[in-house]
């Protein structure tokens, strides 16, 4: 299956969620199990030879891809969550939103100083939640190898945001 033909598995929505917006609905992908399967592989192909040790998704669309990846890898699965989901002792970051800001949490023991992290998300558009996960990795003196999304929007620019990241991404609008 061709990263073409997985574009045409994403639903477009105009208007959603407000006027002006077109969504890219990944649920449509996602139901094909084809598709679903061609992602995942697309989305670790460049990883494969990489030692990476903990695959870390980000709430929650980037869950759907981060833990089939991580088992694919060998590697521990670790999520960043909203303020407030984690049960155990948190590391925190507030990051901006275009309309606000918004608060990540990873659990304070989910990462080993060293420890070699992918970070995986459904989309990158302005790079603002990515970049609020790599400061968490950060603090837990933990290792950014790479960066991978199914979706990239290129016309906001958030790969610019990300410095000398390695990015991947296997759609881009």
């Amino acid at each position: 299956m061709s990263v073409k033909t997985l574009r045409e598995r994403i639903r477009e929505i105009p208007d959603f969620p407000k006027p002006g917006i077109l969504f890219y609905d990944i649920t449509t992908l996602l139901k094909d199990a084809g598709a679903f399967r061609e992602s995942i592989e697309l989305l670790i192909a460049p990883y494969k030879k990489e030692q990476v040790d903990v695959v870390v998704g980000m709430e929650s669309r980037g869950f759907i891809f981060s833990a089939p990846m991580a088992h694919q890898l060998d590697a521990g699965f670790v999520p960043v969550r909203k303020l407030g989901k984690l049960p155990a002792e948190t590391v925190s970051v507030e990051y901006a939103l275009e309309y606000g800001t918004n608060t990540l949490e990873i659990h304070k023991d989910a990462l080993k100083p060293g420890q070699k992290v992918l970070i995986v998300d459904d989309l990158l558009a302005t790079g603002g939640t990515v970049l609020g996960t790599i400061e968490l990795i950060g603090q837990l003196k933990a290792e950014v190898v790479g960066l991978a999304f199914l979706v990239e929007l290129l016309f906001l620019k958030g790969r610019d945001r990300l410095g000398e990241h390695e990015i991947h991404s296997v759609i881009q609008y």
